[in-house]
């Protein structure tokens, strides 16, 4: 997985550069950095487990080590989900109602995905992983409700692919706009993508051994943050060579109610 990531770093490095330096800084900016940059964090203290001895007497620090592991994990998920989220909320022409079910459903499920992931970490017990002899933190006890915070998001996810599909039917022919186009694109994709690692994390959390799940969920949080800041990149490209190749726009996701309304 850190190879994966280091690889997709220095394959848009060119890309990354340029938009840190030419975008203009907002929340949205300091949003996709803590997105691009929170999942070294997990791989970090995901290898620091790996080699960290699992005797007894590292057995706390395994613990802490592993609470660590799984809000990293959350926390990138919850930004790259923000991303979504605001695009949502802005093919619906800035709706606040529907902001507020969204923000409102997500927290919901978030408090439930905390409580979870911390409830089934506090009794668990470390043992050397039967996949090719690990030695480090590996936890070997389990619970079953670690597939219910996969549920929850997949279910959120399938909601938001359903209102930007709804979105897209109303609009596609009285706006065929570029970027709208690749807005629901980008958010169709983004759904598919997680919906899918959601359900093979439910599947292996409740069939397969822990460290097959561990491995997966790091896999999804990472590949979440991913396609997130790279099609976030992408469209502020996409606006800026429509504003003029030499503009430095800003990334329209405050502005971006103009893709509805212009035709």
């Amino acid at each position: 997985m850190v190879t994966i990531w280091i690889y997709d770093y220095a394959c848009s490095l060119d890309e990354e550069w340029t938009f840190l330096l030419q975008s203009r800084w907002s929340k949205i900016k300091g949003l996709y950095i803590v997105t691009r940059y929170l999942p070294s964090i997990l791989l970090a203290a995901n290898l620091y487990l790996n080699v960290t001895s699992n005797d007894s007497e590292n057995s706390c620090k395994c613990w802490v080590l592993a609470n660590i592991d799984s809000g990293v994990g959350v926390a990138s998920v919850i930004f790259s989900e923000c991303f979504f989220i605001l695009r949502t909320y802005v093919l619906w022409n800035k709706n606040r109602i529907l902001l507020a079910a969204m923000l409102s459903t997500f927290f919901s499920f978030i408090i439930a995905s905390f409580s979870i992931a911390f409830i089934t970490t506090v009794p668990p017990a470390y043992a050397t992983s039967a996949i090719l002899g690990i030695a480090g933190c590996y936890q070997s006890s389990t619970s079953f409700r670690l597939f219910i915070p996969f549920l929850l998001l997949s279910i959120f996810q399938l909601g938001l692919m359903m209102l930007t599909l709804i979105r897209a039917i109303q609009n596609w022919r009285i706006n065929p706009s570029r970027l709208f186009v690749v807005l629901v694109k980008h958010n169709i994709f983004y759904y598919t993508c997680g919906f899918l690692f959601s359900m093979m994390n439910i599947f292996t959390s409740l069939l397969l051994q822990y460290a097959y799940h561990t491995m997966l969920y790091d896999f999804q949080v990472m590949i979440l943050a991913i396609l997130a800041t790279r099609m976030h990149r992408h469209l502020w490209q996409i606006n800026r060579h429509t504003h003029g190749s030499g503009a430095l726009v800003h990334i329209p996701m405050s502005h971006m109610s103009s893709v509805n309304s212009t035709t």
